[in-house]
């Protein structure tokens, strides 16, 4: 059971939320979750001790981060 307490730290409304804006901002649906698992799975390779944490999985860091330099674009200016 102590998987399950690890798995409640993620806020699933949040997540479902920022991926909804994701797929609605987005103009080829294919193409952005192509994007997203890319990022993912370089991120995999880049840093392997974030693997075995459910709260920083590649998939959720990437739907996020992606999410942010749409609708921020000034993120990617500084």
């Amino acid at each position: 059971m102590s998987g399950y307490t690890e798995y409640t730290k993620i806020d699933l409304k949040y997540l479902t939320y920022k991926t909804e804006e994701l797929l609605e901002l987005a103009n080829n649906r294919y193409k952005i979750t192509t994007q997203v698992s890319n990022r993912a799975k370089r991120r995999k390779y880049e840093d392997i001790d974030i693997i075995d944490d459910p709260v920083n999985k590649p998939i959720i860091k990437a739907i996020i981060e992606m999410v942010d330099e749409m609708t921020e674009p000034e993120i990617l200016e500084d």
